[in-house]
């Protein structure tokens, strides 16, 4: 089932940095985006950066929890804030690196004092890094709840589609039903004029009762009429109808249960085809089979 959500959360600052001036968001955010596409199976894709592929565990258990079926891709960005790089440098970093300077000079007096902007770039690499396991995994549950969401409204279109190629092989099923006593009837009536045919060509009527003969044409005439009939096929066939219907209002988890009952509409459609002895019987066939086949490509979005 396709879907796409995103969620956005903010940076804390690390446990021990009491003296920043900066807000809690200062050291940026993460983002979140999760897209889903349709697939038989969970397969799940995650884009992360370097510094949080300690969190690829913890993610993958989040969505397996929440999703059953579908590719989805997870991919996480990391945001700096506004005023991220404004951060004054704090005390305690300019008085290490005027130490660090002191040293450097009194081993090497020649060595140049360190301008402005590269005390601000030390001070920045120093700094505390902003803690951002939590605020990646709260991003990651809202845009798993908005991706539900998402899911859930597509679902509930997909069933409207699903209940009405459902309702279209009822009506074909329906049509089929009155015209199979005629068409075992005809093809019972031809097949005793090719039988009679067949008798007087080859002169059995002569060495053979006439009784016994129309005993055994009746009887080859019956069993003719047993191949042909897909009575049982298209009872089958309502009542696989009927369990889907039945899967489609009660909800849950249905998207393999449905996949076995496709299979066996398609089965069903196949056999009313390949026993069927009159055209109108066929088309009905291949109709069905088109409906059938539209089935299975939308239940691949069912979870």
């Amino acid at each position: 089932m396709t879907g796409y959500a995103s969620a956005t959360a903010g940076a804390r600052p690390a446990e021990g940095d009491t003296g920043s001036t900066a807000p809690a968001r200062s050291g940026g955010g993460v983002t979140v985006e999760m897209r889903t596409v349709n697939s038989r199976f969970l397969d799940l894709v995650l884009r992360l950066p370097d510094e949080f592929r300690g969190l690829e565990p913890a993610l993958r258990e989040l969505l397996a929890s929440g999703l059953r079926r579908g590719k989805v891709e997870l991919r996480l960005s990391l945001e700096r804030g506004a005023d991220a790089d404004a951060a004054a440098p704090q005390p305690a970093q300019l008085n290490a690196l005027a130490r660090l300077e002191g040293q450097v000079q009194t081993w090497l007096p020649r060595a140049t004092g360190l301008t402005v902007f590269e005390v601000l770039q030390w001070c920045r690499s120093t700094a505390p890094a902003p803690a951002l396991d939590e605020a990646v995994l709260d991003a990651a549950r809202r845009c798993l709840a908005q991706l539900r969401e998402a899911r859930a409204r597509e679902g509930a279109r997909l069933v409207d589609i699903l209940m009405e190629r459902v309702e279209r092989l009822r009506v074909l099923a329906t049509q089929a039903q009155p015209l199979l006593p005629q068409v075992v009837a005809r093809q019972q009536q031809r097949f005793l004029e090719r039988w009679q045919e067949a008798i007087a060509s080859a002169g059995a009527n002569q060495s053979l009762p006439a009784q016994a003969l129309a005993e055994r044409a009746m009887s080859e005439a019956a069993a003719f009429a047993l191949r042909i009939d897909v009575a049982e096929e298209l009872s089958r066939l309502g009542a696989h109808l009927d369990e889907i219907s039945r899967l489609l209002k009660a909800g849950g988890e249905l998207g393999k249960r449905l996949d076995f009952l496709i299979q066996e509409l398609h089965r069903e459609a196949n056999t009313l085809g390949s026993k069927s002895a009159a055209l109108e019987l066929t088309q009905i066939s291949v109709e069905m089979k088109v409906l059938i086949e539209q089935l299975r490509e939308q239940v691949q979005n069912v979870e």
